[in-house]
């Protein structure tokens, strides 16, 4: 039965690394995509922890970390979409001073 949620977990965490691998055109979709891997990541390192009995303080470490990661990058596409006007890479040309 454990194995089974295992197997459930890692699926869904290639469908969300191939989610963000093929939807690199927008900067939102790949913040959706990376959101959804650390939330994955996180039900897997809760589930580690209480199979051991450990205690779950480092898991909301992992959260204040991973809700750190999520204000830098929607602080990131608000910047991109007030100078460039939307989120797609393409327009956004580094070079360019």
């Amino acid at each position: 039965m454990l194995m089974s949620y295992w197997m459930v977990i890692v699926f869904m965490f290639v469908s969300g690394m191939y989610v963000f691998c093929s939807k690199r055109k927008h900067l939102l979709m790949m913040l959706l995509s990376l959101e959804f891997m650390v939330l994955i990541m996180f039900v897997m390192l809760f589930l580690f922890l209480n199979m051991f009995s450990y205690e779950l303080f480092f898991s909301m470490v992992f959260l204040v970390f991973s809700v750190c990661e999520g204000a830098l990058g929607l602080s990131i596409l608000v910047s991109m979409i007030r100078t460039h006007g939307n989120d797609f890479f393409q327009s956004f040309v580094v070079l360019q001073c």
